[in-house]
């Protein structure tokens, strides 16, 4: 799955939307610091308030919100597993039976409270939907509608949620003329900031996978190994943040600790090329060769097995390839970071080339080349003399 296909779910959660439909939503509560299912409820979707319906729209939403690697996670499912969650979903997903569905969400629920019992009581709610993507028209003179035909997509959603404390308050009652102690006794459970929760299947432009479910984590760059693994039964990931320090260190065990920021620019100049040219393609990847091509074409000059080596020695395996697209800095963003004692700057990476350090009057200096006035807070900085005098 890439950013488009969840984008595209995720812009069809909304209640009426004629590509969603949403079958069945069975909620179950789960009393903390136990491994039992206090209580479970099964309806039909439409069966709830609309304002209801909203709710468990903006939830779901936000489980399907955050970037690749660093907070949702493609996990392709362990070969072998006792109780496999693949096999519990898929039987799932193809129920036509309620109940049976039911017992397959219940079965899935054991599974999430098993090992780890939850700090609070929480509710795990999961949607049994139907994602519909038109196809699109051959030209514009064709007389079918874009929608007169249509790929369906079933699929099971799950959100874990928290609950919050019942508020206790001190009032005043006008008619009594007294104050009162009150509490709420009932929990209030957060749809706003989930805890976590998956996608079954994945999807990549018209094709489900049940070899892949999306795992979202609750925090970015903070996925939990123990669900992931023993849970859904998925392969562990590595987040965008683990690629990014393995290429850095790939790197080091090539060139050293010292690199020219026009150098850097170039590194990340040419990775970027090749997000951008496999952006409608497969994620695309980099290999020990791959590194050395774009070193060279930096203009580093490396050794071929000095650059297999690093990668037999950083990642255990010379054979591992890393995202492309989690090892570029975003280039919209001032997203580069160069660190002093004095200050700290941020600058985006294609203005890596404007930066030097540089030695002035026996002191090491950081110069940016500038095109115009810079400013500091609104006033323009006056031009100085640069050199001994």
């Amino acid at each position: 799955m890439d950013k488009k296909d969840i984008a595209g779910i995720r812009k069809q959660m909304k209640v009426d939307h004629d590509l969603m439909k949403i079958s069945d939503i069975f909620n179950v509560y789960i009393m903390k610091e136990t491994t039992e299912i206090f209580h479970h409820q099964s309806q039909p979707f439409e069966m709830l308030d609309r304002d209801q319906q909203e709710l468990f729209m903006n939830n779901f939403k936000k489980v399907l919100t955050g970037q690749l690697d660093e907070k949702l996670f493609e996990l392709k499912f362990q070969r072998e597993a006792e109780n496999h969650t693949q096999l519990i979903l898929h039987k799932g997903l193809l129920s036509s039976d309620v109940e049976d569905w039911k017992q397959q969400m219940l079965h899935m629920t054991e599974k999430m409270i098993q090992d780890q019992p939850y700090e609070k009581d929480v509710v795990i709610t999961f949607i049994r939907a139907e994602y519909l993507k038109p196809t699109k028209r051959r030209n514009e003179e064709a007389e079918e509608s874009e929608r007169d035909t249509v790929y369906s997509h079933p699929f099971i959603l799950c959100s874990v949620n928290k609950t919050q404390e019942p508020k206790k308050e001190w009032l005043f009652d006008y008619v009594e003329k007294e104050f009162k102690y009150n509490i709420d006794v009932d929990p209030v459970i957060d749809l706003n900031t989930p805890m976590g929760g998956f996608l079954f299947p994945t999807f990549t432009n018209h094709t489900a996978d049940v070899n892949h479910i999306l795992y979202a984590a609750g925090k970015a760059h903070e996925p939990d190994p123990h669900f992931i693994e023993e849970v859904l039964n998925g392969e562990e990931p590595m987040t965008a943040k683990e690629d990014k320090a393995v290429f850095e260190e790939v790197i080091r065990g090539v060139v050293g600790d010292e690199l020219n920021p026009s150098t850097l620019a170039n590194v990340y100049g040419e990775i970027n090329r090749v997000v951008e040219e496999n952006e409608e393609d497969e994620a695309p990847t980099l290999g020990y060769r791959d590194v050395e091509r774009v070193l060279t074409e930096s203009g580093e000059t490396v050794d071929s097995e000095k650059v297999k080596s690093a990668f037999q020695t950083v990642t255990d395996n010379e054979s591992y390839e890393l995202k492309a697209s989690n090892i570029v800095p975003k280039y919209n963003s001032k997203s580069i970071k160069i660190n002093t004692k004095v200050a700290n700057i941020s600058i985006s990476p294609q203005d890596l080339q404007f930066v030097k350090q540089v030695n002035y009057k026996g002191k090491r200096c950081i110069m940016i080349e500038v095109d115009e006035d810079a400013e500091i807070d609104g006033f323009k900085m006056l031009p100085e003399a640069f050199g001994d005098e």
